[in-house]
């Protein structure tokens, strides 16, 4: 999909990992990888992505359910936040 021009993006506590509010609106068409709520995103996922973005949290809680997570990504890639 790469090749296609196609941007890979996965959702993940990552050292690197920019924060939702820094994320870019969506310019070309994008992939968004989510991951289990425990396990998150297999390490292959995390390599293949070409940025990883994180949702911060306020409390004890370390993760959104999937759905919560994708609809505020998504959100922000269509530029409505």
């Amino acid at each position: 999909m790469r090749t296609s021009g196609w941007r890979i993006l996965a959702v993940e506590l990552a050292e690197d990992a920019t924060p939702l509010m820094c994320l870019e609106p969506a310019r070309s068409p994008t992939v968004v990888l989510l991951g289990h709520e425990h396990d998150g995103v297999p390490d292959d996922g995390v390599e293949a992505a070409d940025k990883c973005v994180e949702i911060p949290m306020v409390g004890r809680g370390a993760s959104h359910n999937v759905a919560v997570a994708g609809s505020l990504v998504l959100y922000r890639l269509a530029g409505l936040f």
